[in-house]
């Protein structure tokens, strides 16, 4: 798991994302409608919207909000044009760093990210900058709670599988990016089977780094400072970066 990934999962679990989660509708909204967009308005159909929809309700999105949501990348319902754009650039201690956002208007938003990476002690890229330092992957989580290690990895043993790792309170594991919803599917199944009952599990695309950055204890703050700031943006819907930070540094700081 990035450091980024256990970073907002420590904040989520000590309750420091209360501006986080008022503007988390927003963007799950918003990755509804640009995959809307970008194929079928039926999730059965739509792979990609499938997942954003997954995404929303694991998040308690209201089921109206998300239709909604669809209704207006259709053009059923009423809203200012929305494109996907993506920025790359480099933060303290040269940690990679992609920006995934949703806007309205391309060129304010460039010059906000401009203005957060240079305030953060960071600089924007130009395209493809950092990218080639990442592969995209399926990446589906599971809690380890209730489950032990041995037969988590047991559960992992299908098809499109790449790698697992045990870290933290998830057990994250890396798939084929083609195949990623029948693995998620397959392990989930595996699981419930194991635990004697259901069990939560989340699923998404994800750009993922070939080769973890370790950040010491005295540059994590800023690089920390900047993925948050940047995660604040409420064009913002995914960060991905090559920040690997210790599980220690990163509850002394939470």
């Amino acid at each position: 798991m990035s450091g980024h990934s256990k970073w907002h999962n420590i904040k989520l679990r000590k309750g420091k994302v209360d501006a986080q989660r008022g503007q988390l509708f927003t963007k799950l909204s918003k990755e509804i409608i640009v995959s809307a967009k970008s194929g079928s308005p039926d999730p059965d159909a739509n792979f990609r919207l499938k997942m954003a929809v997954a995404k929303a309700r694991e998040a308690n999105m209201p089921v109206d909000t998300i239709k909604r949501a669809i209704a207006r990348a259709t053009g059923a319902a009423a809203g200012a044009a929305l494109e996907e754009v993506r920025y790359e650039g480099y933060g303290p201690a040269g940690v990679a760093v992609i920006v995934e956002a949703v806007t309205d208007n391309r060129h304010r938003t460039a010059s906000e990210m401009r203005y957060i990476f240079s305030r953060n002690g960071g600089n924007l890229g130009e395209t493809g900058s950092v990218a080639w330092l990442f592969d995209q992957r399926g990446v589906v989580r599971i809690p380890r709670a209730g489950i032990s290690d041995d037969d988590l990895l047991d559960c992992a043993v299908v098809d499109g599988v790449l790698d697992v790792a045990l870290d933290g309170d998830e057990a994250e594991i890396l798939t084929d990016p083609k195949i990623l919803w029948p693995a998620r599917d397959a392990i989930a199944s595996n699981v419930s089977r194991s635990k004697g009952g259901p069990v939560t599990t989340t699923a998404a695309l994800e750009l993922v780094a070939k080769t973890p950055l370790a950040v010491s204890k005295d540059d994590a703050p800023a690089v920390l400072r900047l993925l948050d700031a940047l995660e604040e943006h409420e064009d913002v819907t995914h960060i991905y970066s090559n920040a690997d930070i210790s599980d220690v540094v990163l509850e002394a700081l939470a």
